[in-house]
């Protein structure tokens, strides 16, 4: 019989061939929070605009202060105490302190995630890091809350040295020596006098962030009551001192308010599906 000659390549081979490499899947995304986010915060600034015209053309923020202006002297003397302590020096302490701790965890949180090399590093990965504050807060959360506690009263304050309108004491009404002027004739004057909006009550009402957490969304009404709540006694103070109209506080909650909701669409209009913290 012919002999045909096989070559080696002709050879039948038992070797599989390899597998198909396999690629990771990319993480799907889903934003948290749409552009109603926006719309809400658009209108929260429309109301504010509204709230300033509105009662700078009416006698309301007058006829409120009159209320804690008494006999030539308001209600409550500015630096007393124990109010001082209790509504001025006792809420802005907390909130720093607030703030400092989300800060420190952060950059904890972080320390552990990405520091593997050093000896430290990997006595942090062993630890298990669990705060007494909120544990369930992930490090997107942190940053959003540590981003309204300082984005929303440096707002405020950049308002305040723009406008320059005067206080209520400083006021030829209440025994000042500025006239009582619109907004606009304010910022043309270019005073010394920084009033408006309220700053002090915007520390307050930038918790508001918290209401927009995830894990606090079916909260998010009693949190914001709450939040409201505690702004306002924060700006309740300085009007009963005469350091500022209801206008100034009502403007400062509708702004600080808007700028959170920008914020929560920033920090959650990508976040991972189920089964990934945010």
């Amino acid at each position: 019989m012919p002999h045909f000659a096989r070559h080696a390549h002709d050879q039948p081979t038992n070797k599989a061939s390899p597998p198909p490499v396999s690629r990771p899947m990319p993480l799907p995304y889903q934003p948290l929070y749409d552009k109603r986010q926006l719309i809400q915060a658009a209108v929260l600034l429309l109301l504010s605009v509204i709230v300033t015209w509105a009662t700078e053309h009416s006698a309301l923020d007058i006829a409120i202060s009159r209320l804690f202006y008494q006999q030539g002297g308001w209600l409550i003397t500015k630096g007393s105490e124990p109010y001082a302590f209790v509504f001025y020096h006792l809420p802005k302490g907390l909130l720093i302190a607030f703030g400092t701790y989300l800060l420190v965890l952060l950059v904890l949180r972080y320390a552990k995630q990405y520091t593997i090399s050093t000896w430290a590093g990997q006595a942090m990965r062993g630890s298990t890091l669990k705060p007494l504050l909120l544990p369930w807060l992930s490090m997107r959360d942190m940053g959003y809350l540590l981003a309204s506690i300082i984005t929303v009263p440096s707002v405020i304050g950049l308002l305040k040295a723009a406008t320059h309108v005067s206080c209520p004491y400083q006021l030829s009404v209440f025994g000042g020596t500025a006239p009582y002027l619109s907004l606009w004739q304010d910022i043309t004057m270019h005073s010394d006098a920084k009033c408006f909006p309220a700053a002090h009550a915007s520390a307050g009402f930038a918790l508001f962030a918290l209401a927009y957490l995830p894990r606090m969304r079916p909260y998010r009404g009693r949190v914001l009551g709450i939040v409201a709540l505690l702004g306002w006694v924060m700006g309740l103070y300085k009007m009963m001192i005469g350091d500022h109209f209801f206008s100034h506080t009502l403007v400062s909650m509708l702004v600080s308010w808007a700028i959170v909701c920008v914020l929560a669409w920033v920090f959650y209009r990508r976040v991972p599906l189920m089964g990934r913290r945010f």
